[in-house]
């Protein structure tokens, strides 16, 4: 006699009975035991945590996301907020100039973008740097100051550069993401999945202008102050541990707006419009203007580019 058990054929078995439940139920809890792992830097729930990357989600897919979304911003902030998935509009590809001859380093660029794309006040984050230089010196960014703060601006002999992300179209930091949770979009915005991201931080390291923003805290963003138009690859409200940056206000741009920070902007320094366009405003700008990209050495390809209007 056989010292173990007589083994027979596998027969049906009841839907949610049996072995196959088992394994079913031992898969669900590993994948739960995981995703309880990574709640120490996202406070993901396990529909969540199994998700797609955005870009292999289907149509009926992200309109289940997109409601899941919706109904937790809504009871979090105690008020209707929409996650747009407005797509790249055809024909066009997004660039930028900035006028060094016209930025008075206000800074109201910076909290225009805080409050269109509801960036954390506590701990504090900002898309975008404004750096003070001398006159005299010339853009010497070693030397630059981004904490200047003297009663009046603009402060005599200096003058001021914006910084922020360069949407470039050789970008280092979808190269070394291990996950693909960051991508160049056709409009040339680039995005990042905050579902997918992981929290690497190898995007920050890569970035030559530090252009990307890690969550080290759970955002506080109170409800009073929350921008409810949102679209899920922009300024929907993040969690700690994701990396996050600016995609010129995918949320306005793909809708006809410009930037907030174009339309806060009290000098006219910030111009914006669609490169491919031969009678946008930028395209005479880059044709006719003293132009310059920032760490142009890098090959980085940026579509953010600085100009000397006078």
């Amino acid at each position: 006699m056989s010292d173990f058990p007589e083994t027979r054929a596998a027969e049906p078995e009841e839907a949610g009975t049996g072995s196959s439940s088992r394994r079913r139920f031992l898969a669900t809890a590993g994948v739960a035991a995981v995703a309880a792992a990574l709640a120490g830097c996202k406070n993901l729930s396990l529909e969540e945590f199994v998700q797609r990357n955005f870009r292999e989600v289907s149509k009926d897919e992200l309109k289940t996301i997109i409601a899941r979304l919706e109904k937790e911003y809504a009871a979090k902030f105690g008020k209707k907020v929409t996650v747009g998935l407005e797509p790249p509009l055809p024909g066009v590809l997004f660039g930028y100039a900035l006028d060094l001859s016209r930025c008075i380093g206000c800074r109201r660029c910076v909290y225009g973008c805080v409050k269109e794309n509801n960036q954390s006040r506590d701990p504090q984050i900002q898309w975008i740097r404004v750096l003070q230089m001398d006159k005299e010196a010339g853009v010497d960014i070693q030397h630059a100051d981004p904490y200047y703060n003297p009663e009046l601006v603009p402060q005599e002999g200096h003058f001021y550069m914006p910084v922020q992300c360069h949407q470039c179209k050789n970008p280092p930091c979808v190269k070394v993401c291990p996950v693909g949770a960051t991508w160049q979009e056709p409009d040339g915005i680039t995005v990042v999945d905050y579902n997918w991201c992981i929290g690497c931080r190898y995007c920050m390291a890569a970035c030559p202008y530090g252009a990307r923003h890690f969550n080290w805290g759970a955002p506080h963003l109170p409800p009073e102050e929350i921008n409810p138009a949102t679209h899920y690859l922009g300024n929907r409200p993040r969690s700690k541990g994701v990396v996050e940056k600016c995609t010129f206000c995918i949320q306005r741009v793909r809708n006809g707006r410009y930037p907030a920070c174009v339309e806060v902007c009290p000098t006219g320094t910030r111009k914006f419009g669609n490169l491919l366009d031969p009678q946008s405003e930028i395209r005479y700008i880059l044709e006719n203007k003293r132009v310059f990209l920032f760490k142009e050495d890098l090959n980085t390809q940026p579509k953010f580019f600085y100009f000397y209007g006078v």
